[in-house]
């Protein structure tokens, strides 16, 4: 079914979507000069069937369909974008209520024409794609697309084109990107200063989690990845929160916020459970920030990615130096890798659809072996701190 001026979008935000949608696939067209389909994925189940996840769609097909659609397909191609997707059935509506049809949704999105799953392998054929996460997904891709889908070390043709095209759009952040990561960024925010006002109560470390989350959900976001909260900073991905609170403690919170069109923040903040740093530890955050602020004042256009870590890396082994933690000339310390004791992981990461964004283009996005697994200054704290403390004993 095609569409046209006869369906208007319903409202202003609509509108902005639909305008955003339409000139991110207008530059794609501007870097390939063939048809692509991108699917969203299916949600994934827990124990039982109808026991489910909640449904994330794959961040390539949100790029460019904008809206969290379950089992659907884009086709993409010169500017145009065709919606593959079923309409609710009738039992849905009493389980999950009334949702918008396909024409509504094609709407939305500004779709040149909409269809049911069925109609998409007869339109498929010859046409780029990413593999997508699930992996009964992705052998209904390779089905519809009549060929195997490669790994992502390993791709070549039209995919690989691809993905680079991809790449070179979402390293960019457009306007409506921007405006949506502000918002996260803003809600994160907020939720950071209920944490940190939360901990003056809080006796573990699963309240402080609740309240911060719980303010996230309070905005109709959701949390962009597993919350960290825990006095055991220096272990780098620790999703447990059954210990007590404790003066002379140091909470380390990393949580963050997704909007409801996938767009994320990611915010690390170390604080005291009793609200005053030690001498230590206040002597430990004035390194980390001296590095935090160096990083930000020298970010500019042409920069590196690494070459601001490594100057990151310096002024906290300087500032370590300075403390008699370590003991030498600063660049040859980094150059000895002696800094990562204490700082283990990277300055930090893309963000935008995923929190860490692109990460699953791997190396065609810029995630060598500096990019993987990385951080940011604020683990730095807990680490440094833990660490000098086991040096002394």
């Amino acid at each position: 079914m095609l569409l046209g001026s006869n369906y208007p979008s319903s409202s202003l935000n609509d509108r902005a979507l639909e305008m955003t949608l339409r000139d991110r696939r207008r530059r794609l067209a501007n870097e390939v000069n063939f048809a692509v389909v991108l699917w969203s994925g299916r949600g994934k189940s827990r124990n039982f069937p109808a026991n489910r996840y909640p449904f994330r769609a794959s961040s390539h097909f949100l790029y460019f369909a904008g809206l969290q659609l379950e089992n659907a397909a884009i086709r993409l191609d010169n500017g145009q974008l065709e919606l593959f997707y079923d309409n609710p059935s009738p039992s849905g509506v009493l389980w999950h209520g009334e949702t918008p049809n396909r024409t509504e949704l094609a709407r939305i999105m500004g779709a040149d024409a909409a269809f049911p799953l069925a109609e998409l392998p007869s339109r498929a054929k010859g046409a780029a794609t990413i593999a997508v996460q699930n992996d009964d997904v992705r052998q209904q891709q390779a089905a519809i697309l009549e060929r195997s889908l490669s790994p992502l070390d390993d791709l070549s043709g039209i995919d690989r084109q691809l993905v680079r095209a991809i790449v070179k759009l979402r390293s960019q952040q457009d306007a409506g990107a921007i405006a949506e990561l502000r918002q996260a960024a803003a809600v994160t925010i907020e939720a950071h200063k209920i944490g940190m006002a939360a901990t003056m109560t809080a006796n573990t470390e699963a309240q402080v989690r609740g309240a911060m989350e719980g303010a996230i959900l309070g905005y109709n976001m959701t949390c962009s990845y597993n919350s960290i909260v825990t006095v055991r900073g220096d272990v780098l991905h620790n999703e447990r929160y059954h210990n007590p609170l404790n003066a002379g403690d140091l909470l380390l919170a990393d949580v963050g916020a997704e909007t409801p069109g996938g767009w994320a923040a990611d915010i690390t903040r170390t604080w005291p459970v009793n609200g005053t740093f030690s001498a230590t530890q206040r002597d430990i955050y004035d390194v980390v920030l001296a590095a935090h602020d160096r990083a930000i004042a020298a970010i500019k256009p042409g920069v590196e990615y690494r070459n601001l870590h490594l100057m990151a890396c310096e002024v906290l082994a300087a500032g370590l130096v300075d403390l008699g933690i370590l003991r030498g000339e600063a660049q040859s310390l980094v150059e000895a890798d002696a800094h990562a004791l204490f700082f283990p992981h990277g300055l930090g990461h893309l963000l935008g659809l995923d929190v860490h964004d692109m990460e699953d283009l791997g190396d065609y996005a810029g995630y060598g072996k500096i990019g993987r697994g990385v951080h940011g200054l604020a683990w730095a704290i807990c680490v440094c701190i833990v660490r000098w403390r086991r040096a002394c004993w």
